[in-house]
């Protein structure tokens, strides 16, 4: 069947349909992955997107059953260069398309990504829709899309290794990725995860030796009544944030947010450590970042810049044990480079002492 993309600025996306019929619009983005499409799928950070894909052969390895994020997809659609229709790998269950079906997801394949991606860079993400069959004057085009994306993947509490002595760490699920929950729990600690509005007076009442911010989709400014509830965390416990949650924490000390033209989505950002002048490269997947000229350095430090755009990527606080990355230690397929934050944030738990992010 042919489907269309139309973007808002009126560019449209010709190609064939995969996955499920369309229901809503969604903001275009753009992942430069080369593999872990379904890490990406299932990643709530990109509730309520249509995520292009710029490596041109997705499902190659089909789905299989442990890699997922979350393993409900809150994705609007998928757009591809080419879906393999007959996935080879010993993991692998179904093909993305039978997926797709499955998750009630959109796709399209056949099209231009590349060009896709450079109008995307170029103008900034849109929203767009998928219009099945021909399209002509009398089509009704529909490019609103809902917010409320925190609300949308935030779960119930939940308990991983509950009654392990060493650490117990209460995460703020605005969106969680399993990898966070398995850095931690591998490192042997209970988490108990929290509903993203859960109040001070509950979080305190789990008796947690630590705090952790997770990622999540959207605006932080979306959620900003939760920014009193972080700030007082961080006064009391240690802390550690990653991609949306860093954002939370630079907006609980004064930080304005902004939206970027098109964000980092990739596994390939490289990252500088600017106290010690290392480089890492990191997965990355947001849309907003720190505004400079409202960072709080009374209270924070940088310690980390993107070497692409010098965005900030790190920040620690200068006398309480606390910090953020922008970025994803926890990644799945990798980059690993970064998973010993892990580890520094469980040993400033464990010491009392200062982040060294």
């Amino acid at each position: 069947m042919k489907r269309t993309l139309v973007l808002e600025n009126g560019a449209h996306f010709t190609g064939t349909a995969i996955g499920a019929s369309p229901t809503e619009a969604g903001e275009v983005v753009f992942n430069t992955g080369m593999t872990g499409y379904q890490e990406i799928f299932t990643d709530p950070s990109y509730c309520g997107q249509i995520v292009t894909m710029t490596y041109p052969m997705i499902g190659n390895y089909g789905i299989n059953r442990r890699d997922f994020e979350q393993t409900v997809s809150r994705l609007h659609g998928v757009i591809v260069r080419s879906a393999s229709k007959r996935p080879n790998h010993y993991r692998s269950r179904i093909s993305l398309d039978e997926w797709l079906k499955e998750q009630e997801i959109p796709g399209l394949e056949g099209v231009d990504t590349r060009r896709l991606t450079k109008m995307i860079r170029t103008g900034g993400t849109m929203k767009g829709c998928f219009i099945d069959g021909d399209i002509d004057e009398n089509t009704a085009l529909v490019f609103q899309t809902k917010n409320q994306a925190v609300q949308k993947v935030s779960q119930a509490a939940e308990t991983w290794h509950p009654g392990t002595k060493d650490c117990r760490i209460v995460l703020l699920d605005f969106g969680s990725k399993n990898g966070i929950i398995r850095e931690l729990t591998e490192r042997g600690c209970e988490v108990i995860s929290v509903p993203w509005n859960t109040s001070y007076q509950r979080i305190s009442a789990l008796m947690p030796d630590g705090i952790m911010l997770s990622n999540g989709p959207g605006n932080p400014e979306e959620i900003e009544q939760t920014v009193p509830v972080i700030r007082k965390l961080a006064e009391t416990y240690p802390l550690f944030g990653i991609c949306l949650g860093h954002q939370l924490l630079a907006m609980a000390y004064g930080a304005g947010i902004e939206k970027m033209t098109f964000g980092h989505r990739g596994s390939n950002q490289p990252v500088q450590n600017v106290e010690t002048g290392k480089m890492t490269l990191t997965s990355q997947n947001h849309s907003y970042t720190i505004r400079e000229d409202t960072f709080p350095g009374a209270d924070l430090h940088i310690t980390h810049r993107n070497l692409n755009d010098h965005s900030i990527e790190g920040i620690r606080h200068r006398t309480l044990p606390v910090f953020s990355v922008q970025y994803h230690p926890e990644a799945a397929p990798g980059p690993h480079d970064s998973r010993g934050l892990f580890d520094q944030f469980l040993k400033m738990i464990h010491t009392g002492g200062m982040a060294h992010a």
